[in-house]
């Protein structure tokens, strides 16, 4: 069974996605419904969602329809990682809330889309520093140049738990290796982030990547995390700029063709039950 720690489902019936204007291929509804067809027949069987990037006005209503998904029969739902903004003075009362929620696992505020400096704030590390503790993860979404602002939160906060997004989001398209390398290098350093190999499908060049094509990104971020730090994911329905669900969960097998059963295990599913409490 494959844990996927990285699901976003779109429903502009009901909430606001500001962002979406800006890209036209993800700029429709995307269910839940039409996501389960197809990651049950590539063998996904646990799911978390994440956040969205909604209007900030609607982040806690998208975590309470995520979580009414959840509850209905069937469903693979196990959890929500809730957008936040730690930017801002409600934030601690925003924490108590949804710390009272166990479907909450953890929390992401998209970082690559906001100047570089709104993680530098004092107030921002101080809520950052809150989640200390609470068994609540954060996922760090960040460029390649970013990375090192991402290090700085680690270190701020070393009794949270951060999990690095897609593969720190390398230049797959551009061959841009330099200096994603070496930044991921220096953040596998810190005991306290893993890193997610998720839906790097979306960085290559859509009509002629290959599994070849994502090996060095994907071998580069395992051997500086290692086996027990990494967790997999989707990320659908951005995934569908490179290629689909199934045709990342089959360039993943490829990827993988080479592991032994427990690191498979480790990486597709273990590691995930484990971090946020699935069983």
């Amino acid at each position: 069974m494959i844990v996927d720690t990285h699901l976003h489902l779109i429903d502009r019936s009901v909430l606001r996605y500001p962002w979406l204007a800006g890209v036209p291929a993800l700029d429709r509804d995307f269910s839940y419904e039409e996501y389960a067809v197809e990651a049950h027949r590539v063998g996904v069987g646990c799911v978390l969602h994440m956040e969205v990037d909604v209007d900030p006005a609607d982040i806690e209503a998208e975590t309470i329809r995520v979580e009414g998904l959840s509850r209905q029969p069937g469903s693979m739902l196990a959890g929500a990682i809730a957008s936040c903004r730690p930017e801002q003075a409600d934030f601690a009362a925003y924490l108590e809330r949804q710390r009272a929620d166990p479907f909450v696992k953890g929390f992401r505020r998209v970082l690559h889309v906001v100047p570089d400096d709104l993680s530098e704030g004092a107030l921002f590390r101080d809520n950052i520093k809150r989640l200390g503790g609470s068994g609540l993860t954060f996922d760090l979404v960040v460029l390649p140049h970013q990375i090192p602002k991402a290090i700085a939160l680690a270190d701020l906060a070393p009794d949270v738990q951060f999990v690095l997004d897609h593969c720190g989001v390398p230049d797959i398209k551009g061959n841009g290796e330099h200096p994603w390398r070496e930044h991921m290098s220096e953040i596998a350093r810190r005991p306290n982030v893993m890193a997610k190999i998720s839906g790097v499908v979306a960085y290559a060049d859509p009509g002629s990547w290959t599994a070849g094509t994502l090996r060095p990104y994907v071998e580069h971020t395992i051997d500086a995390f290692g086996w027990d730090r990494v967790v997999w994911g989707s990320d659908w329905p951005v995934c569908t700029l490179g290629g689909g669900l199934s045709t990342w969960v089959a360039a993943t097998h490829a990827l993988l063709s080479g592991c032994s059963v427990d690191e498979l295990e480790k990486l597709l599913f273990a590691n995930a039950r484990k971090l946020w409490r699935l069983d």
